[in-house]
C-alpha cells in the first residue's frame, strides 16, 4: 500500500479527513484539494466501495477534478469532495446523515457539501439542519435545486462547440449521439438533443430508463459495452468514470467524445491515441461544469436566468480549449489543465 501522505501529496491535496461514528455506522472521507480560489465545494457520494483504498482513490480523484472544474469555470471556489462508504439503499439513516453533517461543520466552511450519487436533495436538506456549509438545496428554500438539468444544459452547449470544431457548424440535425447512462443528467441531455434534432442511441443498466428514452425520443437501445462501438458523431459518457482506457479506445467509432461523466480518462496517455484516430475529446470537467456553476450562484442569491446565462459560456470555454490545443500543439486535455492552472496561479482575484 502506498504511504497515505505520499498519495495525498502526489495530487497536491491540502487536507484529508477520515470520519467515523460507531453509533450510526458512518464511515466517510472528506478531501480538500485546493482552496486558493475560495472554499472547496463538491458533492458527497455514498457508494458501497469494495475497499478503503477504492474509496480513497475516488475521493482524491474527484476532489482534484473539482478544483480544475471551478478554476476553468472562473468561479471563486476551490475543489473538494466527500464519500460515505456504504450502500445508500441499506445503510443510509437520519443518524448517519446527522453524524456526517457534524463532520462537515467541524471544518468551519473550508468545505461546502452538495449532492452526488447516492445522496439526494432530501438528504442535503437533512444535513443543512446541522450545518450551514451546504449548497444545492431546494428552490423553495432559496437554493438552486437539482443540479442535473443545469449539468445537462452545459454539456449540450459544449457539444455545439465540438460540432463546430469537427463539422464546421453547430447543428444537431441528423447527428447521431450515443449516450451511456440514462440517469438524471443523461435523461435531461437526451431531451435537449432530441428537441435539437439529433438521433439518439442509449445505454443503461436499468431497462426502464432505456424504455423511457425509446418512448419519448425514439431512441435506439444499445446493450452494455456495445455503446463504445456505436457508429455515431458524438459519444456521450454520462455514467461511470475511467471508461476511456487502453482497452475501450480500440472500440470507439465516433468523431467526438463529449459527456457528463467525471474522470472519463483512465490515464492521460489515451488522449494522444484519440488524437491519432481523429477523435475530438471534450475535457469532462470543462463540459460538465454546469451543475457547479448553477450551485455557485447560491453564494450571491440564486437567480436561474443569470445562472443559465453563465452555464451557456461553457461553449466559449470549449472554444478556448480547442484554440489553445492547436496553438500549442497539445491535447485538449492538456489545454484544459493549462487554462485551469493559469487561473489557480492568479489566486482569488476573479
Amino acid at each position: 500500500m502506498t504511504n497515505l501522505f505520499d498519495q495525498i501529496k502526489a495530487e497536491g491535496h491540502e487536507q484529508l479527513v477520515v470520519c467515523s461514528d460507531a453509533s450510526s455506522g458512518l464511515q466517510a472521507l472528506i478531501a480538500i484539494h485546493n482552496t486558493s480560489l475560495g472554499p472547496a465545494l463538491g458533492g458527497c457520494r455514498m457508494w458501497p466501495y469494495a475497499s478503503f483504498n477504492e474509496a480513497l482513490s475516488d475521493v482524491l480523484r474527484l476532489s482534484r477534478a473539482m478544483t480544475y472544474k471551478a478554476a476553468v469555470s472562473d468561479l471563486p471556489l476551490g475543489g473538494g469532495k466527500s464519500v460515505i462508504w456504504g450502500d445508500p439503499r441499506k445503510n443510509k439513516s437520519r443518524a448517519l446523515l446527522d453524524a456526517f453533517a457534524k463532520q462537515i461543520d467541524s471544518l468551519n466552511g473550508r468545505y461546502i457539501v452538495a449532492e452526488d450519487v447516492g445522496i439526494s436533495l432530501g438528504d442535503i436538506e437533512v444535513i443543512r439542519e446541522s450545518t450551514p456549509h451546504v449548497s444545492g438545496f431546494s428552490l423553495e428554500k432559496g437554493g438552486s435545486g437539482d443540479p442535473s438539468p443545469a449539468t445537462a444544459y452545459g454539456v449540450f452547449c459544449g457539444m455545439k462547440a465540438c460540432l463546430e470544431e469537427v463539422y464546421g457548424n453547430a447543428s444537431f440535425t441528423g447527428k447521431r449521439v450515443a449516450i451511456q447512462g440514462m440517469g438524471k443528467v443523461g435523461s435531461a441531455l437526451a431531451k435537449l438533443l432530441h428537441e435539437a434534432g439529433a438521433s439518439l442511441y442509449v445505454s443503461d443498466m436499468d431497462p426502464e430508463r432505456v424504455a423511457h428514452a425509446i418512448r419519448l425520443y425514439g431512441a435506439d437501445p444499445i446493450h452494455g459495452h456495445e455503446v463504445y462501438r456505436a457508429e455515431c458523431d458524438i459519444f456521450a459518457p454520462c455514467a461511470l468514470g475511467g471508461i476511456i482506457n487502453s482497452r475501450s479506445i480500440k472500440s470507439f467509432a465516433c468523431r467526438i467524445i463529449a459527456g457528463a461523466a467525471n474522470n472519463q480518462l483512465k490515464e492521460m496517455s489515451v488522449v494522444d491515441e484519440l488524437s491519432s484516430r481523429d477523435i475530438l475529446y471534450a475535457p469532462d470537467y470543462v463540459l460538465n461544469a454546469g451543475g457547479l456553476i448553477n450551485i455557485a450562484e447560491e453564494l450571491s442569491g440564486y437567480d436561474q436566468p443569470r445562472a443559465y446565462e453563465k452555464i451557456a459560456k461553457i461553449y466559449d470555454r470549449m472554444k478556448m480549449v480547442f484554440a489553445l490545443s492547436k496553438t500549442e500543439s497539445i491535447s485538449t486535455a492538456k489545454a484544459a489543465e493549462s487554462l485551469a492552472e493559469r487561473r489557480l496561479k492568479k489566486g482569488k482575484h476573479v
